[in-house]
């Protein structure tokens, strides 16, 4: 069986709440995308947010549904493609905006992206941590911007097509799925547990 990951991406509203789902399925060896699936979460979307421009309900295999049928078929679709590896951007972020998604492994894309020692394509100049993180300009379009060389590019803040691109990210760092491991979430503990 062909070992797949899944690359995942929320868009929030005003209110915090998540009002897009975007993932992309890839081939674990090769990095290739093989499948992607798109959701505007309702009625969370209809609050509006940063980025409500980037929703396009109308567009082609939209999906629109509320936010438990949408995290089912979802985990449904990823389920089909024996998906065990979430990786996000900022992986917190998302993996704190999906709780149900707990059970996952989730991977970090920005903690490889943003140090020296993983990414090539940081000038010698960047301002750096002596640590090798970036101190600024490691956003998913800065650092999308420096790997692909293309200063054009600008993030569309549209959840499948941020998944693509942080997709384009782990391509273009050109590391095995296995150097991730560095990047693993690891879940809080809250104060007080033992």
């Amino acid at each position: 069986m062909i070992e797949r990951f899944a690359v995942i991406d929320t868009e929030t509203n005003w209110n915090d709440e998540v009002m897009s789902i975007g993932a992309v399925i890839a081939d674990a060896k090769t990095q290739e995308k093989s499948d992607s699936i798109y959701y505007i979460i309702t009625p969370e979307y209809r609050v509006g947010g940063m980025f409500s421009n980037e929703l396009r309900p109308d567009g082609e295999d939209v999906h629109i549904a509320d936010r438990r049928q949408a995290l089912q078929e979802i985990r449904q679709w990823l389920d089909s493609y024996h998906v065990q590896k979430l990786f996000a951007y900022n992986a917190s972020f998302d993996r704190n905006h999906l709780p149900e998604y707990a059970g996952y492994q989730w991977y970090d894309i920005m903690r490889l992206a943003a140090y020296r020692q993983y990414n090539r394509a940081i000038p010698d100049t960047a301002d750096c941590y002596k640590t090798g993180r970036l101190k600024w300009g490691y956003g998913v379009e800065a650092v999308l911007k420096m790997l692909s060389g293309d200063k054009r590019y600008r993030e569309t803040h549209n959840a499948v097509s941020d998944a693509e691109d942080e997709l384009r990210i782990m391509q273009l760092l050109g590391h095995e799925i296995s150097i991730y491991d560095v990047a693993f979430v690891t879940t809080k503990r809250k104060s007080g547990a033992k």
